[in-house]
């Protein structure tokens, strides 16, 4: 099992992830409904400049191009036969630029959910879903990935199959939920559930958190009511934080981020305070705040856990279930939005 970034976990009381795959592709090309993942093939350059920009900007950690690389993602391209192909070409890129940086750069080979539901609500049963996982990580570990990062993640069920799967290959794996609908998952999972489903998972994670969702705000109280449910449970899980770049806007034809590089750094800090080693971002993140959030981090003393009106005074809004969690409280109608989210559709979903 390859350690590297478990030693740069001990040495370090912090490491910087990179930001947004998509928005940043998008930018030098890659059009609406196609899939990310072909580029691995069809625009290597591409992608290999991708993944510099964001060594360049100060991240400790790169995300390869393949949160779309599962069978049932790919069959939505009619690449479902190309796993391996896609997946090992996305790490191998960004093996040779890790390796060209003057610095430990880790390779965390991604893996978003396949976009189907498991059973007992959906069809997709948990066999199904472990061999999609397995497939994908026995080609992200041929490329040379260091860890298997499991993100995006709304349902219990699946996080089990996706960890499962990455059990077939001897690599570190961190998990990721998104917290969206009113301070749950879309399937209903809160901060504190998505804790204490660590000790379930097998093989055990090196870290889980958040990543996606609503905004810097939301996404910093998540964090804040991960930590608390770890102390609570006398655990003390790495926590990652990868938020999007505040919140998403329509602005001529497209979808923009209006979080700034002044917020997303303010965000990095208040991350650090509220529990995150490992800190990010996700859609719309690009070089330049992830630039600014290393900047703020090397400036920054680890202070207090921030209150929620701190949270809302330097980020944004937070919804009221998350609210209602940072003060140790879950309403009923909280409590309900969990329910009738446990029963929604998955959406399909694709990071940055």
């Amino acid at each position: 099992m390859t350690d590297v970034l478990q030693k740069l976990l001990e040495t370090r009381p912090w490491l910087l992830a990179d930001g947004a795959t998509g928005t940043n592709l998008f930018d030098m090309g890659l059009q609406t409904g196609d899939a990310p993942e072909l580029w691995n093939v069809d625009y290597p350059d591409r992608v290999a400049c991708h993944y510099k920009n964001f060594i360049d900007a100060g991240s400790d950690i790169i995300l390869t191009n393949s949160f779309g690389g599962s069978a049932y993602r790919l069959k939505l391209h009619h690449a479902q036969d190309r796993v391996t192909e896609l997946n090992s070409a996305a790490v191998r890129i960004a093996r040779a630029q890790a390796d060209q940086a003057d610095r430990t750069v880790v390779v965390a080979g991604s893996m978003g959910p396949t976009g189907e539901i498991l059973e007992p609500v959906g069809a997709l049963t948990q066999g199904e879903a472990k061999s999609a996982f397995a497939e994908q990580a026995r080609a992200l570990k041929e490329g040379g990935a260091d860890v298997l990062w499991i993100e995006t993640m709304s349902s219990k069920e699946e996080v089990i199959a996706a960890v499962a799967g990455a059990g077939a290959v001897d690599l570190p794996v961190v998990v990721t939920l998104s917290i969206d609908t009113n301070g749950r998952t879309m399937m209903g999972l809160t901060p504190a559930e998505a804790v204490a489903l660590q000790k379930e998972l097998s093989p055990t994670p090196l870290a889980c958190g958040a990543n996606c969702g609503i905004g810097a705000a939301e996404l910093v109280a998540a964090i804040v009511n991960m930590s608390k449910a770890a102390e609570q449970c006398g655990s003390s899980p790495i926590i990652v934080a990868k938020a999007n770049c505040g919140i998403p806007e329509y602005v001529e034809g497209k979808i923009v981020y209006n979080g700034t590089p002044e917020l997303m750094a303010d965000y990095a800090c208040l991350a650090y305070d509220a529990g995150a080693t490992i800190i990010g971002g996700c859609c719309g993140t690009t070089p330049e705040h992830i630039y600014r959030m290393r900047e703020a981090l090397e400036r920054h003393q680890r202070g207090s856990t921030p209150p929620v009106n701190v949270i809302t005074e330097r980020l944004g809004e937070v919804s009221t279930g998350a609210r209602a969690q940072l003060r140790g409280e879950m309403s009923v109608q909280a409590g309900a939005s969990g329910a009738i989210a446990s029963r929604r559709p998955s959406r399909r979903r694709r990071r940055g």
